[in-house]
């Protein structure tokens, strides 16, 4: 059967700050590049990865490497993968976001929060539609048997997410966790989702991160 494992990111410098990163090449932190030596690690001892695909951004591409090297996958990247561009809120804290521009903020505005567009930045519908035309090319292509590493992000990772269990977007963005280096399995062919927000393989002290931004 055709998998697809859709996983997070590993802790950044920003996450660890509490910022939004949006499109900015943030780097992983030392406890980032521990998630995702374990994560590959963990894909190498269990899985046999047919294809490793990443959002081209800096972390995603980071975290990806270590899942190349260990499991001897050929990386290739795909913008559709891209965390949301938040345009000029990158930078700012999630709560100076929800206190100074909470016309942005899902938790305060709602359904009306996800397509309302920051300036030079994207809104959440035209994020899950870059996301979902993403899955569509990944499912058409995948053969049959084949299993494939998605390194992603938090934003689209909850809306792909959210699009299969039948959220909508803002069930999608406040009610689904992803924690740094997190797997979510996926059987493409049906589609569906058989496990979520994993981090039980990854040692003690490192299962942890910013839950609050991607």
């Amino acid at each position: 059967m055709a998998t697809v494992l859709l996983v997070r990111h590993g802790e950044t410098t920003w996450n660890r700050s509490g910022r939004v990163q949006g499109w900015a090449p943030t780097p992983l932190t030392e406890r980032g590049h521990e998630q995702a030596a374990a994560l590959g690690a963990h894909l190498a001892s269990t899985v046999d990865v047919d294809r490793l695909v990443s959002s081209d951004l800096r972390r995603a591409q980071e975290t990806a490497r270590y899942v190349a090297r260990e499991t001897e996958s050929e990386l290739t990247t795909d913008a559709a993968w891209r965390e949301r561009d938040f345009g000029f809120l990158q930078g700012f804290s999630p709560a100076e976001v929800f206190e100074q521009y909470p016309e942005y903020a899902l938790s305060v505005s709602g359904a009306a929060a996800a397509t309302a567009r920051p300036d030079s930045g994207e809104t959440l519908v035209e994020v899950r539609d870059r996301v979902l035309d993403g899955w569509k090319r990944l499912r058409v292509d995948l053969t049959s048997d084949e299993t494939v590493v998605v390194v992603a992000h938090g934003g689209p990772n909850r809306l792909l997410l959210g699009s299969l269990l039948g959220y909508d977007v803002v069930g999608s963005v406040l009610d689904i966790d992803q924690h740094n280096c997190a797997i979510n399995e996926i059987y493409a062919s049906d589609p569906r989702v058989v496990r979520r927000n994993d981090t039980r393989y990854l040692p003690d002290g490192l299962a942890v991160g910013s839950e609050t931004v991607a």
